[in-house]
């Protein structure tokens, strides 16, 4: 008797637990749709003009519109398209018509066109602010001497190239260059909270079943 009770207690916890913890990651996917919805209305919205003081929790994805001069020193960010195709993202600094200094991504270069030049002087921009999650402990240290970044840090890229920590992700630009534009959108940012809720359901039903067997195996 008391190897039955046992079993019940530890099955009816360990069911409890996975269930909770699947009903949770239900609850995180509504939460992320809501958000992804968010940030989606926010990349889309009509540009307005650059805020004085952006702020990353409440300006990241605020798509503005900028008139001024791109320069033709730049940086180059290591990237892989969703293609699959290898090259660099060109990071410029761009220097609006009130004198204000930001970070300009052009958008995408292929590995094979690293070393040629790009139009730079006036130019007018829409884009959208963001403030990249890219790196960690396992990014390389900028090549400095080949100029290649394997993250767009802003505070680090800002240092570079003398400009305010601001980086504006340009959708299209007049005129056009040859560069590719790679604007910002919610592409990138994973929601994977119902394969990890099937995940613990899956569990909670494999441990419901590993219970009762073992109930059946306790009857005398």
């Amino acid at each position: 008797m008391r190897r039955v009770i046992f079993l019940l207690i530890i099955g009816g916890a360990g069911l409890a637990i996975l269930i909770g913890l699947g009903t949770w990651q239900l609850q995180r996917k509504a939460w992320k749709e809501d958000l992804l919805q968010t940030i989606e209305v926010s990349i889309a919205a009509a540009p307005a003009a650059l805020p004085q003081a952006p702020v990353k929790e409440q300006d990241r994805y605020r798509a503005v519109t900028v008139e001024g001069e791109i320069e033709g020193n730049a940086l180059h960010v290591f990237w892989v398209t969703k293609d699959a195709e290898t090259g660099y993202r060109v990071i410029a600094p761009f220097v609006t018509t009130d004198g204000r200094r930001v970070l300009l991504d052009r958008g995408f270069i292929p590995a094979a066109e690293k070393t040629t030049s790009l139009s730079s002087g006036q130019a007018a921009v829409t884009g959208n602010l963001l403030w990249p999650d890219e790196g960690d402990w396992t990014t390389p240290a900028p090549e400095v001497d080949t100029n290649i970044l394997y993250s767009r840090d802003v505070a680090y890229m800002a240092e570079r190239l003398n400009t305010e920590p601001v980086l504006i992700v340009a959708r299209s630009a007049a005129p056009e260059a040859a560069v590719t534009p790679q604007a910002v959108t919610t592409a990138g940012i994973p929601n994977n909270h119902l394969q990890y809720a099937i995940t613990w359901f899956s569990l909670a039903f494999i441990w419901a079943a590993m219970t009762v067997y073992f109930l059946r195996r306790s009857r005398p």
